[in-house]
């Protein structure tokens, strides 16, 4: 049968029921989303989840509803690695499993013809969560050096002597640290849910969708390497406040803006080109 109105009252509820439960891990996400420039895309990711979702209300509405144990068993898995994680005060497993206990939610209540098609815009609530300090502060150090090191060999070869020690950057006049927040790991997240919204929006077959979500990760670290590089000059002629405030949030806006542009370049060459 199709969703009727009594359908939607309970699902309604139950939605409600949901979002009652989840409510104290909420406001922690929200204010990691607004404390860190790299994790401002969590604001647009509920969003772009209920666009996705009303592109294909037609098509929902035509399809048939029904119930589905499978649905159940994900719902209540979610809700128990919920508590426990809760009680344990792990915050990640227990964002991780809000969105799991959503998608057995809508699954249980709507059945598998309705979660065919929302399993991607309900999956793609992922994106929200920050990337775990535990995740940043293991592979942070590794970029830093990395990016610090090829940044400085392209500062070279535009005729600027600096000079790199570790994740330092010495210049004549004024010296420069590529701090962890500047390694491009979280970067890399927002990128590549970039680069996933593309590949689901791809005419194409499954190798160039995944090819299109792994190209995020280095296009990411270009990206980031250009923003070290380029605020290595300007601290050159202007001094280190170059990498503090209004400058220091711009140039992240500017590695967005470019990361942007490069998977939707690439997203065009892979939907026009025609294969040999």
């Amino acid at each position: 049968m199709a969703l009727g109105h009594t359908d939607k009252y309970k699902l309604s509820l139950l939605l409600t029921l949901w979002f009652l439960v989840f409510y104290p891990i909420l406001p922690e996400m929200v204010r990691e989303w607004a404390g860190h420039s790299d994790n401002n895309h969590g604001f647009l990711v509920p969003l772009i989840t209920v666009y996705l979702i009303r592109q294909k209300k037609d098509e929902l509405l035509s399809l048939q509803i029904d119930t589905s144990k499978w649905g159940a068993v994900v719902l209540v898995a979610g809700l128990v690695i919920f508590l426990l994680s809760f009680a344990g005060g792990g915050g990640f497993p227990a964002r991780v499993a809000m969105v799991f206990s959503l998608f057995g939610l809508l699954w249980y209540c709507l059945g598998g013809a309705w979660m065919r098609l929302l399993v991607f815009p309900v999956l793609f609530l992922l994106f929200m969560i920050p990337v775990p300090v535990s995740v940043v502060g293991l592979v942070s150090m590794p970029m830093q050096l990395m990016a610090t090191k090829l940044s400085a060999q392209i500062i070279q070869h535009l005729s600027i002597p600096v000079y790199r020690e570790g994740n330092m950057l010495y210049f004549v006049g004024t010296q420069l640290e590529v701090a962890e927040a500047c390694s491009g790991v979280r970067s890399i997240m927002s990128l590549t849910m970039l680069g996933t919204i593309f590949a689901y929006m791809s005419s194409t077959g499954w190798g160039r969708r995944i090819a299109l979500v792994l190209a995020a990760v280095p296009i990411a670290m270009i990206a980031n390497i250009l923003r070290i590089t380029g605020t290595g000059v300007l601290a050159n002629f202007f001094g280190d406040r170059v990498a503090r405030g209004f400058l220091h949030e711009f140039s992240g806006l500017v590695v967005f803006a470019f990361g942007l542009a490069a998977l939707g370049l690439l997203y065009t060459l892979l939907n026009t080109k025609k294969v040999a």
